[in-house]
C-alpha cells in the first residue's frame, strides 16, 4: 500500500499511462478511479477519430489526445497502455502495444478463445501483460476470500453467482456477435473468476445452457455448472436482458458469505459482506462486515503500476488470463455438444 513507503514522494513514481480508445467503460469508471492513485498518470487517450480522442481527454485532463493508436504506441513517454477496445481487438492491440514496449492492462475477455489468449505468450516475459478483473482487488473479494480461507465456513463447497442487466440495443458492441458480443464473454467470465479466486484452483469440466437473442445471435441468458473436483462447483446465471441484479453466494460445509453487489459495487463506497454461520434458517447467524471506502479500479491500476515499478509482483498474467478463456471455451463447446466439455489444459 502507499503507506507502506511513508515519506516517498509517490508522483516521482508514477507510471505513465495511454489509454486504446473511448470506451463507456473507461471514460466512466476505469480512468476516473485510475486518477485518484498517485501511482497513475494518465497522460494520453488515442481513438481512430482524433475528435473523440480531444473530446475524452478534455473531460478528463489528459494532456495529450492522439487520432490513431499507432501514434500513441509510438510515443516513448507511455510506458503501459489500457486497452477497453471492443473484444475481437484486445489480442491485437495488446500485442502491438507490448511489443512496443508497452505493459498493457487488458479489459476482459482478453481474448475470444483460449488460443488466442496464448499469443500473448509472445510477448508475457518483456512486459506486464494482465486481464482487468478489478473484483479481484476489491477488499470485500479479498476479505471474503481471507474469511474461507480462515475456515470460518468450514470446507467451500458451492459457489454461487448471478449477474445480469437489461441491454437491447443493437447498436451495443454488447450485441453484436461477430466482435465478440455476449452474455457469457461480457460477464460470464466474472463468476468463473469468482470460482478460480475462491476454491484457488482451475475446474476440469463445465456444461451450459445458452438462450440466444433471435435477431442478435448473442447469447442473452447463459446458465453454467462448473465441476472444479473434489466435491467442489460453481454455478452462474448470466443474463444481458433481465432486470439489474448481482450476487455471489460461498457456502461452505458450515456457513456462507454473500457479497450483495460482487461486480460493480459504487466507487469509493462503503461495501459489506455477510457472514451466516447457519445456524438459523431466518437469518438470525448472520454477521455484517462493513468494509472501508474503496474504488476497485484504483485499486487495480495502482497495483499493476506498482508491479511495473517493481514494488510487487503482479498477481495475475498471461496464464491466469489464458486459464479463464478455457473455462468460456469449454463452455461454448457445451452449448453445441449438449454435454459436459472438459477443461482443456
Amino acid at each position: 500500500s502507499r503507506e507502506s513507503d511513508p515519506g516517498f514522494p509517490m508522483r516521482a513514481k508514477s507510471v505513465a499511462w495511454g489509454v486504446l480508445g473511448t470506451a463507456k467503460i473507461g471514460l466512466d469508471r476505469v480512468l476516473p478511479g485510475m486518477k485518484k492513485s498517485p501511482w497513475c498518470d494518465i497522460r494520453a487517450i488515442a481513438s481512430r477519430s482524433e475528435a473523440a480522442a480531444r473530446k475524452a481527454a478534455e473531460a478528463l485532463g489528459i494532456p495529450k489526445a492522439y487520432g490513431s493508436y499507432e501514434a500513441l504506441l509510438a510515443d516513448p513517454g507511455i510506458e503501459a497502455v489500457y486497452n477497453p477496445l471492443p473484444n475481437h481487438l484486445h489480442v491485437p492491440l495488446t500485442l502491438a502495444a507490448a511489443r512496443a514496449g508497452k505493459h498493457v492492462l487488458c479489459e476482459k475477455p482478453i481474448a475470444l478463445n483460449a488460443g488466442e489468449a496464448a499469443e500473448l505468450r509472445e510477448v508475457a516475459g518483456k512486459v506486464l501483460v494482465a486481464e482487468a478483473f478489478m473484483v479481484r482487488f476489491h477488499p470485500q473479494w479479498l476479505r471474503a476470500r481471507e474469511i474461507v480461507r480462515e475456515g470460518r465456513i468450514g470446507t467451500l463447497r458451492a459457489v454461487q453467482a448471478f449477474f445480469a442487466y437489461d441491454n437491447p440495443d443493437p447498436a451495443n458492441i454488447r450485441n453484436i456477435a461477430e466482435i465478440g458480443g455476449g452474455g457469457l464473454y461480457d460477464i460470464g467470465c466474472y463468476p468463473i473468476v469468482a470460482g478460480r479466486f475462491f476454491f484457488e484452483a482451475d475446474p476440469v469440466r463445465g456444461i451450459a445452457l445458452f438462450e440466444r437473442d433471435p435477431a442478435f445471435g448473442t447469447d442473452r441468458l447463459t446458465s453454467a455448472l462448473v465441476d472444479f473436483g473434489d466435491g467442489r462447483r460453481l454455478d452462474f446465471t448470466v443474463s444481458t436482458q433481465l432486470a439489474p441484479h448481482q450476487r455471489v453466494e460461498l457456502s461452505g460445509t458450515k456457513g456462507r458469505i454473500e457479497i450483495p453487489i460482487p461486480f460493480n459495487p459504487a466507487q469509493g463506497a462503503v461495501t459489506r459482506i455477510l457472514v451466516d454461520d447457519c445456524s438459523s434458517l431466518d437469518g438470525a447467524g448472520i454477521r455484517v462486515e462493513t468494509l472501508p471506502e474503496s474504488d476497485q479500479y484504483e485499486r487495480q491500476g495502482e497495483a499493476f503500476s506498482r508491479a511495473v515499478r517493481g514494488e510487487i509482483s503482479l498477481p495475475f498474467g498471461v496464464e491466469d488470463a489464458v486459464a479463464n478463456m478455457r473455462v468460456i471455451d469449454a463452455l461454448f463447446r457445451s452449448e453445441r455438444s449438449g454435454a459436459w466439455e472438459a477443461v482443456g489444459a
